[in-house]
């Protein structure tokens, strides 16, 4: 039996006692953020992304990131890691922190 709700899958094995859930279809955000080619990393937050406040955005960057829909991003990225993905929150923490001014160093840091 398999129903779905807010983004989740839900499959029941009564047999087994088991429930799955599963936000595979909701994680398919990459498209939408244009984000096909982004690569993917064993850590959560690869080590070699050292963000600061010195990555806030600087003239020819403000115009690039102001294009850039940041705030979605990590909004539906945090939105996965309350539902299924507790293991994301310390790299969710950390980018969320550069909300009000991201860099493309946070932008990265979010792909």
């Amino acid at each position: 039996m398999g129903q779905q709700i807010l983004g989740m899958k839900i499959h029941k094995n009564r047999q087994e006692g088991k429930l799955f859930l599963s936000q595979k279809k909701y994680i398919e955000v990459l498209e939408r953020f244009g984000m096909l080619d982004a690569k993917p990393v064993k850590t959560t937050l690869a080590s070699h992304f050292q963000l600061s406040t010195d990555l806030s955005p600087q003239t020819d960057e403000e115009k690039y990131m102001s294009h850039v829909p940041f705030a979605s991003a990590v909004g539906s990225i945090m939105y996965a890691m309350v539902c299924t993905r507790p293991d994301i929150s310390h790299a969710v923490s950390v980018v969320s922190q550069y909300m009000e001014r991201p860099g493309k160093g946070c932008w990265q840091a979010v792909k």
